[in-house]
């Protein structure tokens, strides 16, 4: 349902502006704009690694570094070509549980790591909201209002459920117990470093999207264009998009065209920075290919291994039986 109105948003966005508006992002991205988002994505990349790293390490399970900037290309690169946007997080998520042994403490620290980059977002919003054109303020009000809300009443569900269900401990008062120590020790415990790392990371998200607007045609000041796609940012992390577009692209022209840039060159912005987001996360398409190969060869030298014990056994029985 939420992959449907991301879809009938962006629907709309292409009813509604013309196709040059679409067609010149894809003209303006040369070699020297998809080798930036390649850079600027794997410093993002490595940076919210590092995070889930350190929320993953804090509620005890184990996660070299490695595998996590490896897991996370991976997630990216899901993230945004299937739909919904978050299922290279459901697989990571699962996978690392796995690995770690610990499936349900493995989701814990995704979501956990995931949400506390969210939280980063808005508060960054949030203080950037007076430097917004007027015609913004409501917009980018609603916008961290619900990204906002959206933490702060699963904060209070949680809270509620751990006061209500104390008493008779069923199954979910005891995931959402869990929750609450897995959040002390692999977030507030190590609230410097996580708060640095997405602080850091956003910065990169910011970076890109500044570039992308300015590979589109804008020559605003970076300072004007910052706020603008801190709140487009906002937009595409709100669970109602397609890979990241829909809502992102609707801001972004709204955004532009109340500060006077156009609405149709905030499109033409957006579009290309999605663009060269989906370029930023190919590593993760690499590292897909590489593990599934590994895998194959790792598969085949058991085989063979068992084949070759198998065939020892015949001459081992001939021999007794002489």
């Amino acid at each position: 349902m939420r992959s449907l109105a991301g879809a009938a948003i962006l629907a709309g966005v292409v009813w509604w502006f013309p196709a040059a508006a679409f067609t010149s992002a894809f003209a303006v991205v040369d070699a020297s704009a998809v080798l930036v988002a390649l850079g600027v994505g794997a410093y993002t990349t490595v940076l919210s690694a590092a995070r889930w790293w350190v929320v993953a390490r804090g509620v005890g399970l184990r996660l070299p570094f490695a595998r996590a900037v490896g897991d996370y290309y991976r997630a990216v690169f899901l993230n945004a070509v299937l739909p919904a946007g978050v299922l290279g997080d459901v697989h990571r998520a699962v996978s690392h549980g796995r690995y770690a042994g610990d499936v349900g403490r493995g989701v814990r620290a995704v979501v956990l790591e995931r949400v506390a980059g969210q939280v980063v977002l808005a508060v960054t919003g949030a203080a950037l909201l007076f430097a917004l054109p007027a015609a913004l303020f409501g917009p980018g009000l609603r916008a961290v209002g619900v990204s906002a809300g959206v933490i702060v009443a699963a904060a209070a569900l949680v809270g509620a459920g751990l006061v209500l269900g104390r008493r008779r401990r069923p199954r979910w008062w005891r995931v959402l117990r869990d929750t609450a120590v897995d959040a002390r020790a692999g977030v507030l415990a190590r609230g410097a470093e996580v708060v640095g790392l997405s602080v850091a990371a956003l910065a990169g998200h910011v970076g890109l999207f500044v570039f992308s607007a300015s590979v589109a045609g804008v020559s605003a000041p970076v300072a004007q264009v910052v706020p603008l796609v801190v709140l487009s940012l906002l937009a595409m992390s709100l669970p109602v998009n397609v890979g990241g577009w829909g809502p992102r692209e609707a801001v972004t022209a709204l955004a532009f065209g109340a500060a006077g840039l156009g609405a149709e060159q905030g499109v033409t912005a957006s579009v290309v920075y999605g663009l060269l987001a989906l370029v930023s996360g190919l590593p993760g398409a690499a590292v897909i290919v590489v593990r599934l190969v590994g895998r194959r060869v790792q598969g085949g030298q058991v085989s063979g291994e068992v084949l070759d014990e198998g065939g020892e056994q015949p001459s081992a029985l001939v021999g007794g039986g002489q």
